[in-house]
């Protein structure tokens, strides 16, 4: 049978089997006989297995069941449900636990006690009770918001309805993990393609009878919102959700001191096989909450958390091809293209090279048999080639040294290392490399910046072929008469893509400005230049004044993003886009936290080490009360805050200047505080 032929029944499956997934799934409607069902996904399955080149992202060997998002309202979390920085080492663990001790302020024998909680591989959920009452249960979504699930979550018996202990608080968002256990997953592993997509595809039914008849299970390990809450550390809120009718993890425990985690790791890590729900690591978190409040969270990940992952799962395969792939900065990543393998229950096609240095050291060629390693969340990568089974026609990979953009790539010189960088790079052309101007794209509408329901990475990509799109202000006059003769498209899906757009026009400042993808330029930083500008007009107006030096008074803004925001604003294509922009988007100003704090309109340097905070703390309290820190002393600042063995240079500067010079505890004074 011809390759086109053996192609166009691949896709006829496919296209017949998510026909059944939409009436099952979103229509609540079996158009088939199990056994019906089962046939066809084993004969895709078979298909893929026997000829490479058959690959669809619709098939069930990808995903599971049909995306009912329509049939679920979507509701805003009272306080996010944030992600988790990941540790894979007692070196990771040792830094986690430095800069906690850094940011507190602490020594370095200072004791700290953390809940060690084995992470369970399931879907998050946040559970509300308001005086005792189970009244709404959202998916985690997008951590900002989720999607309204209550009636699916109430079938699950694990979910007190309602609690009637004098002190449960008045109201408390519960937050845990909803799963499948292994010994009954299989009775549905014909179905579905792991337990985690068990619970994921049940969660999300329209019909929570349904959803009733799988046998889900809920373990409740953290809070969100909450008001009446008496627990005054993480160890006994466990207890406590203990004693109120929840489900526990049994393998809590409570430790202090790196090698103790790491004893604990391993004596885990060797239980899990055994267990009977999988577990992918164990989540650390500070025991005490009022050191969880002081640490407080860095872009969307807690300071007091860290999740160890268990160690990599391993398989070998063997590199069909090497294709080269350009990030939105420029790098030249090179990709493995590799025979389809699983790795710890997920298909793995694709494995990272990371650099061109990587591929020399490691002498990696196209038709290698590799071991490719999966640790976490972290990308599949090629960690070594067995020589042995390598052809004798084989041929060392010569990386290209233009991009295919047809510019000459380059590699920068590392000022600190006084080495040139592994990366090679197509130099900073931004939008005027097609490549980069993609992935540029596709950064502009991420969950971080403009987050577009339903314009996805896989849109931009489609768009782009079809040069519906070319610069970011094109996304918001594109040609819905067009979209809606797209196969797969229609009237009202382009309807829906239009209002979704417009719904998106407004957007904040530091939203705004992260995603536009200056190089260097994450969340954070976007959040110090947008309360730095104030509006979008200051920001904009930035190449005209030419002032990029006084951003080095930003706290948080070095040479590096100095050197970004001045290459960006240097560039004529950029000044046209945020002025085309301008004319389609309403800007919010950034917005002041706390404007009448008691430190308004006040700038501050601290130099010196202080007690018992750290100065991250330090600009905590500052920003909290409305004032600003910088990085050095001139005529804006207007307190040095000194400590142990101060500068004397800036001391100096500061008298020379008029500056206000006060010690610890004036500042405190200031803040009504005492040390």
């Amino acid at each position: 049978m011809k390759k086109k032929e053996i192609t166009k029944q691949y896709l006829q499956k496919i296209k017949l089997i998510n026909k059944f997934n939409k009436f099952y799934f979103d229509k609540n409607k079996s158009l088939v006989s199990d056994k019906v069902y089962d046939d066809l996904k084993k004969e895709i399955i078979t298909l893929e297995s026997s000829y490479i080149f058959l690959k669809s992202n619709k098939s069930p060997s990808q995903i599971v069941g049909h995306r009912p998002s329509k049939n679920f309202k979507k509701v805003l979390h009272k306080i996010p449900m944030l992600s988790l920085s990941n540790a894979f080492s007692e070196e990771d663990l040792i830094n986690f636990e430095k800069k906690i001790i850094n940011f507190l302020s602490k020594k370095n024998d200072f004791k700290i006690f953390y809940s060690a909680e084995p992470k369970i591989d399931g879907i998050s959920a946040s559970l509300t009770y308001k005086k005792g009452k189970f009244v709404r249960g959202l998916s985690r979504g997008d951590g900002k918001e989720g999607e309204e699930i209550t009636d699916n979550l109430y079938t699950i018996s694990d979910i007190p309805k309602k609690i009637t202990s004098k002190d449960f608080p008045q109201e408390i968002d519960i937050r845990g993990e909803v799963f499948i256990q292994n010994s009954d997953f299989e009775h549905l592993k014909d179905k579905f393609a792991n337990p985690r997509n068990a619970a994921s595809g049940s969660l999300r039914q329209k019909n929570s009878e349904d959803t009733k008849k799988i046998p889900l299970k809920f373990i409740a390990y953290t809070f969100g919102f909450e008001s009446g809450l008496k627990a005054v550390n993480q160890f006994d809120f466990l207890k406590k959700l203990d004693e109120w009718g929840f489900k526990i993890n049994p393998l809590n425990k409570l430790i202090s001191g790196v090698k103790n985690l790491i004893t604990n790791y391993i004596e885990i890590e060797k239980k899990r096989a055994n267990l009977d729900f999988d577990i992918d690591g164990i989540v650390y978190k500070v025991n005490d909450f009022a050191l969880q409040k002081r640490l407080g969270n860095v872009a969307n990940a807690p300071r007091w958390a860290v999740a160890h992952k268990f160690s990599s799962n391993k398989a070998v395969s063997q590199i069909k091809d090497i294709e080269i792939q350009i990030g939105r900065t420029g790098a030249l990543t090179p990709v493995a293209k590799i025979k389809p393998i699983n790795i710890g229950g997920v298909q793995v096609s694709n494995a990272t090279l990371h650099n061109e240095d990587e591929i020399i050291r490691k002498d990696i060629r196209i038709g290698d048999t590799v071991t490719v390693e999966r640790a976490g969340d972290v990308i599949p990568h090629v960690i070594s080639v067995d020589v042995l089974k390598r052809k004798n026609t084989s041929k060392k990979f010569i990386f290209p040294k233009k991009c295919p953009c047809g510019y000459e790539t380059i590699k920068e010189f590392n000022k600190i290392t006084k080495k040139f960088d592994a990366v090679r790079r197509c130099p900073d052309r931004g939008f005027e490399c097609n490549r980069i101007a993609k992935e540029k794209l596709k950064h502009f509408v991420s969950k971080e910046a403009f987050n577009i329901d339903g314009f996805g990475k896989k849109i931009v990509e489609k768009f782009c072929e079809l040069s519906l799109i070319k610069l970011p202000q094109d996304i918001f006059k594109l040609d819905y008469d067009r979209i809606e003769k797209l196969d797969g498209w229609g009237k009202l899906s382009a309807d829906n893509l239009r209002y979704s757009i417009d719904e998106k026009k407004k957007i904040s400042l530091e939203r705004f400005i992260y995603s536009l993808g200056i190089r260097h330029i994450g969340l954070e930083n976007a959040k110090l230049l947008a309360r730095n500008f104030g509006s979008f007009q200051n920001f904009k107006t930035l190449s005209k004044k030419n002032n990029y030096s006084d951003l080095l008074n930003v706290d948080g803004i070095g040479e590096t993003q100095l050197v970004s925001i001045k290459n960006f604003f240097s560039k004529n294509i950029n000044i046209k886009i945020l002025n085309e922009l301008d004319k389609v988007l309403n800007i919010q100003d950034a917005k002041v936290v706390n404007a009448e704090g008691l430190l308004r309109d006040k700038s501050f340097l601290v130099t010196g080490k202080l007690k018992n905070i750290s100065r991250a703390e330090v600009k905590s309290l500052i920003e909290e009360n409305s004032g600003i820190t910088v990085s050095s002393v001139s005529k804006k600042l207007n307190y040095l805050i000194t400590g142990e063995k101060p500068t004397k240079k800036k001391i100096e500067s500061a008298k020379a200047l008029k500056i206000k010079i006060i010690d610890q505890d004036e500042f405190l004074r200031m803040l009504n505080k005492t040390s």
